[in-house]
């Protein structure tokens, strides 16, 4: 039986047939981030208009050095086969690789789908993999930093996903929060757990306090 997933578990380790090759999810993270995102079946309209989204937004990831890689419960040939649609459709070819789960492995593995659900992907509607559709950001160290599922009828807001990567990239590295609807360049709040001795020590610009328990301060760089 999957075992359920918890922000900051390690991610589950597995190797996979790709559109890229046979790869083994931590080895190919190395030493970046990575973004797992997982789609119900291949040939089904919302999932097309997110992949190729995807890799319209590749290069955006590069930039914050994190791999994408999606996933679709359906054969490596399928995935290919699909690719044409989705680059004839959404005006962007595929630039990263999509991992083949025929089987259901990853997605169960990941707990996409309930422990108990059988038959090959080829066997199954998109209706009876409803669940997946799923988002895991996953850091340098392999552990989980961000978790979101989504209904099968709604597609997911990428950019979203971009501006979840750029806060969980900067609390990484700095004793902050990002407050709500925060974007990159814009102002952060300190963490509790910082004392204003050190503080001033990190932050020795200074900071705003509306009330005590919150001191807002310049993104620091």
């Amino acid at each position: 039986m999957a075992i359920p997933l918890h922000i900051g578990d390690e991610a589950p380790d597995f190797s996979a047939e790709t559109t890229e090759g046979t790869l083994r999810f931590h080895q190919w993270i190395g030493d970046g981030w990575a973004i797992l995102f997982s789609h119900p079946k291949d040939f089904t309209p919302v999932c097309t208009t997110e992949l190729g989204y995807m890799a319209k937004l590749k290069p955006e990831f590069d930039k914050r050095n994190c791999k994408i890689i999606g996933l679709s419960v359906d054969s490596v040939a399928d995935h290919k086969r699909w690719a044409k649609d989705i680059e004839e459709t959404q005006g962007a070819k595929l630039n990263y690789p999509l991992i083949g789960d025929f089987d259901l492995k990853v997605a169960k593995l990941y707990d996409m789908l309930h422990p108990n659900a059988s038959g090959t992907a080829g066997a199954r509607m998109a209706t009876e993999n409803a669940t997946v559709r799923s988002v895991f950001v996953v850091g340098p160290d392999k552990r989980i930093k961000v978790m979101l599922t989504y209904p099968m009828s709604t597609g997911r807001n990428f950019d979203e996903i971009l501006r979840v990567l750029d806060s969980v990239q900067l609390t990484a590295k700095y004793k902050v929060a990002t407050p709500v609807n925060w974007h990159e360049g814009e102002d952060v709040i300190i963490v509790p757990s910082v004392t204003d001795e050190e503080a001033k020590e990190k932050f020795p610009s200074g900071w705003k306090s509306p009330r005590p328990y919150m001191r807002v301060v310049h993104q620091p760089r």
